[in-house]
């Protein structure tokens, strides 16, 4: 089955190659983005800002291919493409929880920003704890490799 999506806008970020990049949102501490929504868009954003994290659904346009097979970027070994946030992917969908900063108009400011520049947004929705925090998980291969995280950055290990 083929699905289809359209943009809904674009996010900038300083991120112009996926090299030295932050590999997740809680590696990318206090660096800004921003989205301009498509403007036909913009009632869409009422409520928003009374949000202080959103989770932003986006396309990883600059990702091809995959391997049912992979080494993520905390890792040295092998892993199944699903057990990993690695950006190659059957279906090359990124997501980021981001520290919402403002919206006005179109126009969203956020921080904690982990993807590429120009990168095309799919969806926006409200981080809710109530919906999205989990107290008590399992985190498998990744456990052991949590002290690693802030200071890891993207290397061409995806190209």
């Amino acid at each position: 089955m083929s699905i289809e999506f359209t943009a809904i806008g674009t996010i900038y970020t300083p991120f112009e190659t996926k090299d030295k990049m932050p590999i997740q949102p809680a590696a990318a501490a206090g660096i800004k983005g921003h989205i301009i929504l498509n403007k036909e868009l913009e009632a869409g954003l009422t409520d928003l800002d009374g949000f202080s994290h959103i989770i932003l659904i986006y396309h990883l346009h600059q990702s091809s291919g995959y391997s049912l097979l992979t080494t993520p970027f905390l890792d040295t070994k092998k892993r199944g493409v699903f057990a990993t946030r690695a950006p190659k992917r059957p279906n090359p969908i990124g997501i980021s929880v981001v520290r919402l900063l403002s919206v006005d108009q179109n126009r969203i400011d956020f921080e904690n920003a982990d993807m590429l520049n120009e990168t095309p947004l799919l969806d926006i929705k409200p981080y809710i704890p109530d919906f999205d925090f989990i107290a008590e998980v399992k985190t498998g291969w990744y456990e052991n490799k949590k002290q690693s995280l802030t200071n890891r950055r993207s290397d061409k290990r995806f190209e």
